[in-house]
């Protein structure tokens, strides 16, 4: 049963800009979503209309099923937590830690109780009477976390919270999140750009792109199966490979063929003929003698686990990841595991495995 539902959920400014074209989103009771786009894909906006922050032009929220979607704020019994923190800079760690018990007349043993143990819980003992100035970007965060927390909501909505962090206090506070959203079992949205975060943290990552739903999926299900085109070059880092050329069928199978390289496709990827997109990771991309795709080496990028070479083909560019120097201007022949490679209709821009 869902906790959290969205229906035909819409938001239209009034210059006329759609910034959310009308989602649906179920989400389980202690799950964790994570809304995953490009800037200006309508993933902010459609948290801040599950948090009340913006009143939706169309559609539904529930919540508990309870219909929230015309209810205030404070009546949603939610925990927002910020990019930029929102912490009372004259105002201590535990004052502004405790500002939204306060607010709600809790009394103060209770009060004090409460506070106590979300300092606790996320390691910000010794440091409560230190105001926000005084405190490193993590430790702030954690300040913005604890306000959320503190009021033990029904869910968490949580608008790119690490954004502003460098990359060893971004792991550690995914890793942190992570751990306390499962200690807590709270129902969270999430609200990131960043795929390594949405990989890291999420049950089920929601691709958006243009205000719309692409995808809905586990973090291995939108990498290894992308839904169409936008989500495989925007899920992975660099993005998926893609050949153009056209399907022939032969006898038994198909036949991709793009210029002067000749792949045999796989039956379970059999379609019909005619123009067609051939995507692949480049984990599945290999060094192979007399493989089917040869270009020049252009670029080899060391990130000292692996390396990125990127080969000029009559195809196109494509980067294959290898644990091997490539020496720049070297002929390169690559081979590819077929039983990864995705057809895309060029016209629907949709993966032929999810037809």
């Amino acid at each position: 049963m869902s906790f959290l539902r969205i229906s035909g959920l819409e938001k239209t400014y009034a210059d006329g800009t759609r910034a959310v074209k009308g989602i649906d989103l179920e989400i389980r009771e202690g799950e964790f979503i994570v809304l995953l786009g490009p800037s200006g894909c309508g993933k902010t906006t459609t948290l801040r209309m599950v948090a009340g922050l913006e009143i939706a032009s169309a559609g539904k929220i529930e919540l508990a099923g309870s219909d929230v979607t015309l209810l205030r704020p404070s009546e949603r019994d939610v925990g927002f937590v910020f990019q930029f923190y929102a912490l009372y800079p004259h105002l201590s760690v535990r004052e502004n830690i405790a500002f939204p018990l306060r607010c709600t007349g809790v009394r103060e043993p209770e009060l004090k109780r409460r506070v106590d143990q979300v300092c606790e819980q996320v390691g910000l003992v010794g440091l409560e009477q230190r105001r926000p100035t005084q405190l490193a970007g993590g430790d702030r965060q954690r300040v913005a976390l604890a306000r959320a927390m503190v009021r033990k909501p029904r869910a968490y909505l949580m608008d790119e919270p690490l954004g502003t962090l460098d990359a060893d206090r971004r792991l550690e506070m995914c890793e942190f999140i992570r751990a306390q959203q499962q200690q807590l079992a709270v129902t969270t949205l999430y609200v990131t750009h960043d795929q390594e975060e949405a990989m890291t943290l999420a049950d089920r990552i929601v691709v958006m792109a243009d205000g719309n739903i692409r995808q809905i999926g586990t973090p291995a299900e939108v990498y290894e199966t992308p839904r169409d085109l936008f989500v495989a070059n925007f899920v992975g880092s660099p993005g998926m490979n893609f050949l153009e050329g056209t399907l022939r069928a032969t006898q038994g199978g198909s036949l991709f063929v793009g210029n002067d390289a000749r792949l045999s496709i796989p039956l379970d990827l059999a379609a019909p003929e005619g123009p067609i997109t051939l995507g692949i990771r480049p984990e599945y991309l290999r060094h192979e003698p007399g493989g089917p795709i040869a270009g020049e080496v252009v670029l080899d990028e060391y990130l000292g686990s692996h390396r990125y070479t990127h080969v000029q083909t009559p195809l196109g560019r494509v980067v294959m990841r290898s644990a091997t120097k490539h020496e720049v201007g070297a002929r390169a022949e690559l081979g590819l595991n077929l039983s990864h490679v995705h057809l895309f209709d060029p016209e629907t821009r949709q993966n032929r495995r999810h037809a």
